[in-house]
Order: structure tokens, then sequence, then C-alpha cells
């Protein structure tokens, strides 16, 4: 326990460099250092909680901790104290995973074990495992049993290196959890097990595999029903370019399908969970009345590296989003408990744009912007939105409304790496239309594409938060509406 007791006490010695305005104003960030995946998203006892892959004595990636917030609304989030450090002879690190609130009323936390060792040779060995851990909401204590699924558990020529990122649910009484594991094709696996009491595991299928179609390894899946579909998330990494639905490096993709209550899964469809530049390891939970709720890592292992001057922190996760299914799709949006802290609300309706301009009121770094372009009533072929915007900087959405192609491009938000700054993904417009929203926040934009059809998520960091302006531009007339409010916590 020393290592976490270390970490608990670095926090309550430094939480307080960091004020509020030094963070953003309704995303979930570290306490201190460093956060990456979503951790142990679940309900339990009245309460939301989250947990993350945390460093907190760098803003750079270290041996993994992890850390913990609550909810309530998933808006107002409250800090509470690291929850695991890896201090066991089985761990280097204390990878990623999930929780479930068990019916004796116990949270149990299901993580990978992650150990790096030099072998009598000396090279590196690297094992992963997955071990359990239960707790009260605040303290939890590492079941003496672990780990609780190795080598034994995996089927033959899948990757004892490659072994992680349980998620764990129950369902009709049984504990069941994913993990992803690297096949001996050398690309992902999707492996199932199941328990009587969440301790003792068996194997039960390999639910879904990569197949060299999408990516090379996968990570972090997530597995749940949806109306009457199953859904599988999973995070392929070295991913290829393909057309504008995947970008090339770590994607996150939905496989859309059936499977019964033998868990044979099949697949129907696979889309992009998100076209932005920082999106990575989902994971979802079941809301008290229901929702499926979504949130996922910002940030994406290719520029985490590019971190911003005199960063007291770093990385931030995604505003948590409600799914859906509809026409086959999944649809995302934010979580409706953000109405409740929507405020200052201007409205602009049929409003006429032709070359650029500036709107009263419309502007602002906490911000929900919803725009409409009226696109069956102008025959604007260009519209462009330019949002944290000011003399300066700007970070642009542009919207080819003939070939229905929207390219955002953050090469003059004031970001100080060579790194991607140019994205396009497809739209459809409805009834010639599309509509637009915007989740502004002082380092982060995140955009959904009528009616949450599409998302993209970005970071803003190097953006200077006085940059607030929004400003819109045609190239021939188009009416467009516009509803602004200021978020307000």
């Amino acid at each position: 326990m020393d290592k976490l007791i270390r970490a608990r006490e670095y926090e309550k010695a430094h939480l307080a460099d960091i004020s509020a305005e030094e963070r953003p104003v309704y995303h979930v960030t570290p306490a201190l250092g460093w956060m990456n995946d979503p951790n142990g998203f679940s309900y339990y006892k009245g309460k939301y909680h989250i947990f993350y892959q945390y460093y907190p004595y760098a803003t750079k990636w270290g041996p993994m901790h992890w850390g913990h917030y609550t909810t309530t609304d998933f808006v107002r989030w409250e800090f509470l104290p690291a929850a695991l450090a890896p201090d066991e002879d089985y761990e280097s690190g204390c990878y990623s995973g999930s929780a479930v609130e068990t019916v004796d009323g116990t949270h149990l936390i299901m993580y990978t074990a992650h150990l790096e060792r030099k072998t009598e040779d000396g090279e590196n060995q690297i094992i992963e495992t997955q071990c359990i851990a239960s707790g009260d909401g605040i303290d939890y204590v590492k079941y003496e049993g672990n780990p609780v699924l190795t080598a034994k558990d995996i089927p033959k020529g899948g990757s004892k290196a490659d072994f992680r990122d349980p998620k764990i649910w129950i369902e009709n009484g049984i504990y069941y959890s994913v993990t992803v594991n690297m096949a001996p094709d050398q690309s992902g696996q999707i492996l199932l097990h199941s328990s009587e009491d969440g301790y003792h595991w068996k194997f039960v299928r390999v639910l879904e595999a990569c197949r060299n179609e999408y990516g090379e390894m996968w990570e972090c899946p997530d597995f749940f029903r949806l109306e009457d579909k199953a859904v599988i998330m999973v995070s392929p990494m070295h991913m290829k370019a393909r057309d504008l639905e995947f970008h090339s490096g770590h994607n996150v993709i939905g496989i859309i399908g059936t499977c019964g209550d033998d868990f044979k899964f099949t697949r129907e469809s696979v889309r992009n969970i998100d076209y932005g530049f920082d999106f990575y390891a989902a994971q979802t939970t079941e809301s008290a009345d229901g929702r499926r709720i979504m949130t996922a890592w910002m940030q994406c292992w290719e520029s985490s590296n590019c971190q911003p001057a005199h960063a007291k922190w770093f990385s931030m996760l995604t505003f948590p989003r409600e799914l859906n299914l509809y026409e086959g799709k999944l649809i995302q949006n934010p979580v409706r408990e953000l109405e409740g802290y929507r405020k200052n609300r201007v409205v602009y309706t049929g409003y006429t744009v032709e070359g650029e301009c500036e709107l009263e009121g419309v502007s602002g770094r906490s911000a929900d912007v919803e725009v409409t372009l009226k696109g069956d009533e102008s025959d604007c072929k260009e519209f462009v939105i330019y949002v944290a915007s000011n003399e300066e900087v700007h970070t642009s959405f542009h919207c080819d409304m003939e070939r229905e192609i929207i390219t955002v491009d953050r090469g003059r938000s004031g970001i100080r790496h060579d790194i991607v700054c140019q994205r396009q993904f497809r739209f459809e417009k409805k009834n010639g239309d599309v509509k637009l929203r915007f989740l502004i926040d002082r380092f982060s934009i995140e955009l959904f594409v009528n009616d949450g059809e599409q998302a993209f998520s970005m970071c803003i960091y190097d953006t200077p938060v006085s940059a607030a302006g929004i400003r819109f531009a045609a190239d021939k007339t188009i009416k467009i509406d516009v509803e602004k409010y200021d978020i307000i916590v």
C-alpha cells in the first residue's frame, strides 16, 4: 500500500496548485499530472464513478495508477483520492479495466496487471493478467487470489503479453467480462469469460476478432445490448486510412450486430465512433434510468507528447454522451443533464449570411452552440464556421454542401507542434439542411452533426482562452438558425 499512500499524500499536497481557471469548465481532467483511458465507469450507491489511467507525478506517461472522480449528473465532478497503485509483485502498472456494483453492495473493480521484468538471459518480458479489487467507493483492496485470469485462460496461440482491458458486467445473475488479446494471426480478438461470483472465471468463447481487417491489436473493448441489437466497441491500433470513414493510426469502431444468450455474435455493420483528432479508449455504463452513457480519452497517442507549455495536467475525457440506435446507426449526443447548466440563451432564426460575419452574443469558450444551415433554400457550396477565434487564431469547420464533406482544421489554433491538424469526414444533408452542435470548453471542441449521426472531438490546448469569437462565412447567400448558451457550472 506504500505506493498508494504516497500518491494520495502527493495529491493532498499539490491539488491546490492548479486553480479552477486553469482547468476546463465541464470536462474531467486528471487531479494532477497525466491521464489516459477512462476506467471503471459505473453506477454505485447513488453516484457515477469514473476512474482513469493516471500518473500523478508528471504530465508524461508513467507507472499507471487509477485516479478517481464521482458525479450525480455527469457535469459536476467530485475529486476522490487515487484508488489503485502498482504495489504488488504481479504488476508494474495497474492498467485499464472496469467496475460493477455487486449484488451484496460491493464495488468490484477488474483491471489489467501489466508486468515488465527481465528474464535470466536479460530479455525484457511482458506479462498481462487480469485482477480484482473490491471496495466501498473510496478505498479498494486487491483480492488475495490475484490474478484471476492468466495465460491459461487464453485460447491456444494467444499472446500473454497482449491480454488486457477487461470490461465487466452482470447479466441474468452471471458476471461476464470481455478482454482483448493478440490472436495467432497477430491481430486483435475479444475474449469472453464468465463467473458465478466475480472472482473465479472460465473461458466462454472468442466473441469477435479483427482478422487483420480493422487495424492490428485491439484495445479497450466494451459490449452492451442496445434496443434489439448488440454493440461491441473497441479501439484498433495502427489502422490504415479507408476513404473518409477511418483514419490512419488509432481509431474507435462500433460493431453492431445480433447476439443471443449463448453469446454467438453476428456482425452486421462496422463504423467509426468519432472522426476527431482526439478520441480513444471509449467506455460505457448504464445510467440509473437505463440510458447507455459513453465517455472516452480526449487525446491520441500520436500527439500525446505534444503538450502545452508549463502544463500542470495533461489530457481529459470527452463530455459524457447518450447512445441510441436509429436506422441501424449508433447515435450519440451530450447527456441531457447539460441542459441544466445552459444560461444566457441567444437565438437567431433565418439569419442571412453572405461573405463573413459575426452575430452579437454568439461567442464563448464555455458554450453550447447549435447552427443549422438551411441548404434547401440556397445555392451556397462552401460554409465555414470559425470557433475559438480572434485576430490571430481560430479553429475552422468547412462544410462542403455539394460533396457533403466537413473539413476540420486546427492548424491556426495556436498549436505549437507539427501534428495532424486537418481531417475530413462525410455527412448527409437532411432535406438539404445540416445541423451542427458545438460543445466548446476552454481546451476542447466537440462537434455533433445532425443530432448525433457523427461526432468529432479535439483538443485546442494552445489556443488562448481569450480567443472566444465565433465567425461565419459563406461563398453565396444562405440562411442559418443559431441557438447559443453559455455553460456555467
